[in-house]
């Protein structure tokens, strides 16, 4: 078992996208740990200060004061610089991708570009790349191990591909150490709750909060690997320490969950007795649905040392606490 006090002991260590939703939790992890510091480098555009609230409390902790924006080479290039390890999570989400897809390539393709490149003219000792389980597309078969054929078909999938791609290249050209990180689908406090963009764990949310009928598309046997935003934090704490380099790990938990057992799992938490509405799936939706991804965990539990430590129902109990005390929920 590797030693992180050990690992991180007087390290430097550069979160960008820091104030988002996994980001947060990983500025939080790693201050668990002996580091010099750790620097959030945000845009602050889909994320937000408040939740790094706690962290920028220890004064290990702070935000970039240049900006944080990765399409600004020179301000991304100052930051990069003198940092030991670095986290990348800046991204547009699935939904933005979908919807303004340039934008999508601007940011998750030539900005995480940028990123590999600072790292690279700058020496840093790893780099771990967030990427996603969407690059595996619907299940060929379960669970999907990190071999599994990519078979996406939407704009966020394709650029997650991209950088994985660009990971290996600048391993093999630079000698870039890195570890990619296959997200499967993360739920927590601090996700965005807007309907419009949200997952699908807040949406329900926000449903039972109104008094209104938690809707499924589709019959609610499509099933995902839900798993919990601090164990993603802490993957992502392991990641940056293990041995293993120029390799790609799942990161769930390995137990499939249909979005109805989902749905029933909220509504026994939330003690509401409001009945489900099933709705068929429009069109476009219907071309690029995912009914089927669970992630196999073997390999991030060998190399990494990481196996997921909160079952669903603990997470969501966690997530509803954090809805009521934000205020977004009313006892």
């Amino acid at each position: 078992m590797i030693n992180i006090n050990q690992k991180l002991t007087g390290k430097k260590v550069l979160v960008i996208g820091g104030g988002g939703f996994i980001g947060s939790f990983v500025v939080e992890e790693l201050l668990k740990y002996p580091v010099e510091e750790v620097v959030v480098y945000d845009n602050f555009v889909r994320s937000s200060e408040d939740n790094i609230g706690k962290s920028l409390r220890d004064s290990r902790c702070r935000i970039f004061e240049f900006g944080g924006d990765i399409r600004d080479l020179d301000i991304l290039d100052r930051a990069v610089e003198g940092t030991d390890y670095v986290v990348h999570l800046a991204a547009m989400w699935l939904l933005h991708c979908r919807d303004f897809p340039r934008t999508a390539f601007d940011v998750n393709i030539a900005g995480t570009f940028n990123v590999l490149e600072a790292c690279a003219r700058h020496s840093v000792k790893r780099l771990v790349y967030s990427s996603s389980a969407s690059v595996y597309g619907d299940a060929v078969s379960v669970p999907m191990g990190e071999d599994h054929p990519f078979n996406n078909r939407n704009f966020y999938g394709a650029t997650k591909i991209s950088g994985e791609a660009m990971c290996r290249a600048f391993y093999d050209r630079f000698g870039l150490n890195y570890v990619g990180l296959r997200y499967m689908n993360v739920f927590g406090p601090r996700q965005d709750q807007n309907a419009v963009y949200s997952g699908v764990v807040p949406i329900m949310l926000n449903k039972i909060a109104a008094g209104e009928a938690p809707v499924i598309n589709g019959d609610g046997t499509q099933a995902y690997d839900f798993v919990y935003v601090r164990d993603v934090a802490r993957a992502n704490v392991l990641a940056l320490v293990a041995e293993t380099s120029d390799e790609f790990f799942n990161v769930g938990t390995g137990v499939q969950t249909s979005v109805a057992e989902l749905c029933d799992t909220i509504l026994k938490l939330k003690e509401s007795d409001l009945q489900v509405e099933f709705r068929p799936y429009s069109d476009d939706d219907s071309r690029q649905l995912v009914k089927n991804r669970i992630g196999d965990t073997r390999k991030s539990s060998e190399l990494l040392d990481f196996s997921a430590e909160y079952t669903l129902e603990e997470g969501l109990e966690e997530l509803v606490l954090w809805r009521l005390e934000e205020g977004i929920d009313k006892k």
